[in-house]
């Protein structure tokens, strides 16, 4: 639905021409007495547009004029004068939430919906946002690669881990700064040359594609008992193709 504000006074010197037939005005007023908004009722319902008002009096001559009449009185607004519009402007403004809330369910309108119309500031970018646009080439080794290897390759990296994958690409694990330095300390100093890859990895870590949207990656990695801070990022034929940072969601401002 298209919706646009009209101030009663630039109504009355041409604006209203933005209002058809098929339009639905929304008219608020705390007293219903506003005098602007009274001056171009007539006009309004010449050409047939309904009007929703959104008042604090409901004998007012707006509330009177109306099609249909929402109740926004109050006992007593926040001002200590009692003077100021405080309180009645928040019932107003939760009442035109609740209007268009209901505009929104009543016309199915999807997270794709707002994404297409808010694309910019962090709801666009959770609604927008793909893993493939934030995510590194993967870092990738093999099952036998030794332990002097794996630290080298998470150290050129520079990501935290490192994917192991078969000889075909398929993701089989992950090796992590925090499964290197577990496995090296609970292992002899003896045994430390046959160490591979193999006995390090996490095996069938949680992953996610690079079509997914970033915000859920997010949700991926933070929704679980123990957080973790990398993902393998595995295309439809599970070949691992990518890794993605908590830190690159951060930076993103997801």
């Amino acid at each position: 639905a298209v919706a646009v504000f009209i101030h009663p006074s630039d109504a009355l010197h041409g604006s209203l021409g933005m209002i058809r037939e098929d339009d639905v005005v929304i008219a608020l007023s705390n007293s219903g007495e506003t005098d602007e908004l009274l001056a171009i009722v007539p006009s309004l319902k010449l050409r047939g547009v309904a009007i929703i008002s959104i008042v604090g009096s409901l004998d007012s001559s707006l509330a009177k004029c109306s099609d249909v009449v929402l109740d926004a009185s109050v006992d007593r607004e926040a001002c200590p004068l009692n003077l100021a519009p405080t309180t009645s402007t928040t019932v107003a403004l939760a009442i035109g939430d609740a209007l268009a809330m209901t505009v929104m369910e009543a016309k199915g309108q999807t997270a794709e919906d707002f994404a297409a119309n808010h694309p910019a500031g962090r709801l666009g970018k959770r609604l927008t946002l793909k893993v493939a646009d934030l995510m590194h080439p993967s870092p990738n080794i093999l099952l036998e690669t030794g332990w002097l290897a794996v630290v080298k390759a998470i150290s050129d990296a520079s990501l935290g881990a490192v994917n192991v994958v078969s000889k075909d690409g398929q993701l089989l694990g992950i090796v992590t700064d925090g499964d290197l330095r577990r496995t090296i300390e609970k292992t002899k100093t003896e045994m430390l040359s046959s160490l591979s890859a193999e006995q390090m990895m996490t095996s069938s870590p949680i992953c996610t594609s690079p079509d997914a949207l970033a915000f859920d990656a997010l949700r991926l990695m933070e929704d679980r008992p123990s957080q973790i801070s990398v993902l393998p990022v595995v295309d439809g034929s599970g070949e691992c193709i990518g890794m993605l940072r908590l830190h690159d969601l951060v930076r993103a401002g997801i």
